[in-house]
Order: structure tokens, then sequence, then C-alpha cells
């Protein structure tokens, strides 16, 4: 490799790299292993380790979620790449991101258990989360909150470069009895 660059016809090394992972399926890197230990912690993408009820059980009483019934929380988990924090083998965190793996990925649902705050949990989750190959190159990474700004913007998440060109459809009581 020159100085210039990789030879035509080429790609850089993590390209390549990459384009490994994400294999010739359009989900590969979707459906990869995934898991990353730091002592008696894990985080993991195994759907089959994810706790429902933990996840439901936060949700549904969180400012964002409140009320959301479980049935939905199970679409939700179908539909994204999930990230489970474990410690010692149970769950005590979540994260996850709808994408599609290519050019745009929305970062949705991030909690640690109150038990477990104060630890700097949710920083190496929501860090790790984002090395997951399947969110690498993307050019548009979005999220929404209320209260942790300073969280986010240690990985460079900042308030919309330009909100003007952004809508949204928003049902504040999809979850109420009367159904939004």
């Amino acid at each position: 490799m020159s100085a210039a660059g990789p030879p035509q016809g080429t790609r850089p090394l993590g390209a390549a790299a990459r384009s490994d992972v994400r294999g010739d399926h359009p989900n590969a890197a979707l459906d990869a292993p995934f898991s990353v230990r730091k002592g008696d912690d894990e985080i993991s993408t195994a759907r089959s380790r994810l706790d429902v009820d933990v996840v439901h059980g936060f949700l549904t009483a969180s400012y964002w979620a409140a009320g959301i019934p479980r049935a939905t929380v199970e679409r939700s988990l179908a539909g994204s790449l999930n990230f489970g924090l474990y410690r010692d083998g149970a769950q005590i965190g979540f994260a996850r991101f709808v994408t599609d793996a290519a050019t745009f990925a929305y970062l949705a649902d991030v909690f640690v258990l109150p038990d477990y705050r104060g630890q700097g949990l949710a920083t190496w989750l929501v860090g790790t989360a984002l090395t997951h190959p399947a969110l690498t190159g993307l050019r548009r990474v979005l999220l929404a909150t209320r209260d942790a700004h300073t969280l986010y913007a240690k990985f460079g998440f900042a308030p919309l470069a330009r909100p003007e060109r952004f809508m949204e459809i928003l049902q504040l009581d999809v979850y109420s009895p009367s159904g939004g």
C-alpha cells in the first residue's frame, strides 16, 4: 500500500474486515455473535439471553415508554439489534438499535437498573455497542433523550445540525388504554 492510499480496486484494511463480518447476507452483521466482558460484567447481543421481564419492567415505568405493553416490547426486540448488560449472568441493563446496518441507526431504550448505576456501566454499554460491526461506518445515528445528553456527548452525539429537516409522528398516548 502506498502513502497515497490502497491500490485501486482494493479496500482499506478496516473496510475489508468490516465486509468480511457482514458477509453476503444483508443481516450477517446483525446476526453475528457479539460479546464483551469486563470483570463480572458482560455485554451480549444474544437474543436468547435477554430477560424480557427485566426489559419490560423497566420500560413500562420509564418516562419514554410508560405503560408499554409486553407484546410491544417483544416486537421491538424482534426488530432491533439488542445489547443486554449482565452481571454474573443476570440482566442489569439494556440498549437497542433500530438499524439497516448500512446507513442509519436509532439508539433507543438505554437503561441500567437503579442498583447498578454510578459505576460507569451506561458509558461502557453505549461505547461498546457503538463498536458493533453493524453500527460502524453509518452516515447517521440518532437518539432522543430528556436527561442523558452528557452521556451521549461522550460518543459524539450532538443536537441535530439541521432540525428543520426532521419530522415525526408522535403519539404520546399510544400505550394508554384509549390507544392514541
